[in-house]
């Protein structure tokens, strides 16, 4: 089954069981990925909708942190809320010691020292770690970490 597959069943599901923000959550899901569907002018794969998802959790995470800042812990709950219906479509996350791993053959690789190389070493490390999730933030901090060192 298909992550669009996956998607349409469990909305209609969601409007069965009358389950609000779930449905809300995947009517933007879907959404999302029609738009992108539209701008590629093709059916999107499933690698392609998990990109899609990503954005979106992105987003949600930023806007969480926002009203947290402002003060507005319901929006951010809600936020927070979406943001786990989003990864049950998202693979799973890649562990500290695999990103670990990973970055240390890339350095090996590249023959990478110096944080001017980090481009070099970051585009390995993610070739590495496809098919699993990072959180590019992070991941981008280890790299520098470890080229400083």
């Amino acid at each position: 089954m298909t992550v669009q597959e996956r998607m349409q069943k469990e909305l209609v599901e969601s409007m069965k069981n009358k389950n609000e923000l779930r449905l809300s959550v995947l009517r933007m899901m879907k959404t999302a990925v029609k738009l992108k569907e539209t701008e590629k002018r093709g059916v999107l794969d499933d690698s392609e909708c998990v990109a899609v998802f990503t954005t979106l959790i992105k987003q949600r995470k930023d806007s969480a942190e926002q009203f947290r800042k402002g003060g507005r812990e319901d929006l951010a709950s809600k936020e927070d809320q979406e943001i786990a219906v989003l990864d049950e479509y998202m693979p799973q996350s890649a562990s500290a010691e695999e990103i670990e791993a990973a970055i240390a053959g890339a350095m090996a690789e590249t023959g990478a020292n110096s944080p001017k190389q980090m481009g070099v070493v970051m585009k390995a490390v993610q070739a590495k770690l496809a098919g699993k999730r990072v959180d590019g933030r992070e991941l981008s901090e280890k790299v520098k970490t470890k080229l400083a060192g």
